[in-house]
């Protein structure tokens, strides 16, 4: 049986808006209410993340992520609703588009694999 792998992801220009890495990056900042905190999470560097989020408060209309800078109990970052509502979106356009690919154009493929590509030599 293959293993079907879909990377859905939404481009602005040349910058990828939203994509599934991207997806659970505002996923992981909505259950930690900060930035850094969704890096670790994810095994990536704060940087890394910040400038991801950048990419996506840039390439939509509203932005996706709000800041709070500072210390204390006041800072983090959290989901704008607009970010709510787009990451809502992608999660229901992943699994539309991943349900509707499993169909029988699927099966076609799955019936020419082999069971194992190390015995074909």
């Amino acid at each position: 049986m293959a293993r079907l792998k879909l990377k859905l992801q939404l481009y602005c220009g040349d910058e990828i808006a939203i994509g599934p890495g991207k997806a659970d990056l505002l996923d992981a900042i909505c259950e930690t209410g900060s930035i850094s905190a969704a890096a670790r999470r994810l095994g990536m560097s704060y940087r890394r993340a910040w400038l991801l989020v950048d990419v996506m408060n840039r390439c939509f209309e509203n932005p996706l992520v709000e800041t709070r800078p500072g210390g204390g109990q006041r800072a983090g970052a959290s989901l704008s609703e607009s970010g709510q509502q787009v990451l809502a979106a992608y999660r229901r356009l992943s699994a539309a588009v991943e349900g509707s690919a499993k169909g029988e154009a699927l099966r076609e493929i799955e019936m020419r694999l082999r069971e194992n590509p190390q015995a074909a030599s």
